[in-house]
């Protein structure tokens, strides 16, 4: 039997060091939300070395990409902004949308319990947006060698949205080990969904535990100083902390208060924010 030299052992050593810290090096996709944000501190907190993907896509404001660069800096996260546009338009969610799409805006719809009406896909659905973004995240994985991406999909609350199923990330990480040469050299990447299963109000208790900055979160589809309190976005948030038995902070406004009475609407958020 041949010997194994204490070079040998040490080399291989090194191997596994090195395999084990691939492996626990991630990309996180953060927009500044609740979901992505409470995604990468249970990422951080599992062991992950994150590095953070944030996207400037045309959206209709820059608030949500203001929040996500602090939120990454807060969490001791390096991130890259990736700007890049859609101008063929397709949601109310652009800037950019098309001629035709301009004059909607992402409407209130009545609030529906979580699983319902996910046969119907709202105006607010950016097309192929997540596949876009998961496309940037192998890239950038492989670059660096993560062995995993994380994305804060939810398919208890995802607004009917065809990418936020589980059986969309299954058949994506089908996609990397064929179509990528971690893949192919038999260390695929792994897409990690860890709020898939979850309710919001989940999400915001598991967020809670990790001490997550929710003050710092932006859920909203309008960008001006305060949370409108009215869109699709902010009543899943309400209802999320609400169920979560949050009574005091960290709370978005809920208003009938019209959206040119500024004053009033500070007020209110002020008050229902920090109690």
């Amino acid at each position: 039997m041949p010997k194994i030299s204490n070079n040998m052992i040490g080399e291989l050593d090194n191997l596994v060091r090195v395999g084990q810290e691939t492996s626990k090096k991630a990309v996180v996709l953060l927009s500044g939300g609740v979901d992505s944000t409470v995604t990468l501190h249970w990422a951080k907190e599992k062991g992950f070395d994150c590095s953070c993907l944030i996207f400037d896509y045309g959206q209709r404001h820059r608030r949500e990409i203001q929040a996500a660069k602090l939120i990454a800096e807060m969490a001791g996260c390096p991130a890259e902004v990736i700007k890049f546009s859609l101008p063929w338009g397709g949601s109310v969610l652009l800037g950019g949308q098309k001629r035709e799409d301009r004059s909607q805006k992402p409407e209130v719809r009545s609030q529906k319990s979580e699983g319902e009406g996910r046969g119907n896909i709202p105006p607010t659905y950016v097309p192929a947006r997540n596949t876009i973004f998961l496309s940037f995240a192998i890239s950038f994985a492989e670059a660096i060698g993560a062995g995993s991406i994380f994305i804060g999909a939810n398919a208890m609350d995802y607004s009917g949205y065809p990418d936020c199923r589980p059986e969309y990330y299954e058949v994506y990480e089908e996609l990397i080990k064929v179509g990528t040469r971690a893949g192919v050299e038999e260390k695929p990447i792994k897409i990690q969904t860890p709020l898939i299963n979850k309710t919001k109000a989940e999400i915001i208790r598991l967020g809670m535990r990790l001490n997550v900055p929710f003050e710092q979160t932006w859920s909203c589809y309008e960008g001006g100083e305060l949370l409108c309190g009215r869109c699709d976005a902010c009543l899943l948030r309400a209802k999320g902390f609400s169920e979560a038995g949050s009574k005091k902070k960290f709370r978005p406004v809920q208003t009938e208060i019209h959206h040119g009475d500024t004053e009033a609407r500070r007020n209110n958020f002020r008050r229902i924010e920090h109690g």
